[in-house]
């Protein structure tokens, strides 16, 4: 009976059910994993990403973002459909500096990611997103890590470590294992690199993972091909 609203975003199913929503959840399960992990003193996002072809140039191939000066974003699913996030979400970044004349902060720009994402699950002639995102950033006030998971349905939570896309499971498994509150920044670099280790077939390298971090100084950034080297060396 559930199948006449499986194509119906706005109409509940008997079970109560928004199939697109659940749709959009498989295509984030089959995208490339990505995690995050809160340190005491910062916040890693990593995930893998894979070419297409070898003609392509990796230089132009970016999964970890900034949303603003001081928030990044790495996603699992659609990259097309980051991409409008991405945009979307740094719009409004723009306007709340243009605003307050302060940068925004991670969990402000949470609410209005998720905002967009949720307003996509109830109006006709849309669908929904179809990626989950990692938002990581640095509260100045507070002084504190920040960490979020925004799903299609525009559902989010502060998490401590997660994981989304493919062997998600697996990678939180990993993740609970070694997660430690008191960790350092420079500990839970290790501890990401290895989780992508364990939960894909090829060797990991600078080429196929992306790293970012925010730290006390309030920066996001994307670690260099270079910096990202050094990391793996000590991992192994």
């Amino acid at each position: 009976m559930d199948s006449e609203y499986s194509f119906s975003l706005t109409t509940f199913s008997q079970s109560g059910k928004l199939f697109q929503i659940e749709y959009a959840l498989a295509a984030v399960e089959n995208g490339d994993p990505s995690l995050g992990i809160k340190a005491k003193n910062g916040v890693v996002l990593a995930t893998t990403k894979k070419l297409h072809s070898p003609l392509m140039d990796e230089k132009c191939y970016k999964k970890i973002e900034n949303v603003s000066k001081g928030v990044g974003a790495v996603y699992s699913g659609m990259p097309t459909d980051y991409r409008v996030l991405l945009r979307e979400g740094r719009q409004r970044a723009q306007q709340y500096k243009a605003i307050y004349g302060d940068e925004i902060p991670c969990s402000q720009a949470t609410k209005q990611l998720a905002n967009v994402m949720q307003e996509f699950t109830q109006s006709g002639g849309v669908r929904p997103f179809g990626c989950s995102l990692m938002v990581a950033g640095y509260d100045m006030h507070s002084k504190s890590p920040q960490l979020y998971q925004v799903d299609p349905s525009g559902t989010f939570f502060g998490w401590k470590a997660s994981a989304i896309g493919k062997n998600y499971k697996n990678m939180k498994t990993f993740l609970e294992k070694r997660y430690s509150e008191d960790m350092p920044l420079h500990d839970a670099i290790h501890i990401a690199i290895l989780t992508l280790r364990d939960s894909i077939e090829e060797a990991v390298s600078e080429t196929n993972i992306e790293v970012g971090i925010v730290g006390e100084d309030g920066i996001f950034r994307v670690l260099t091909p270079a910096e990202l080297k050094d990391y793996l060396e000590e991992a192994e």
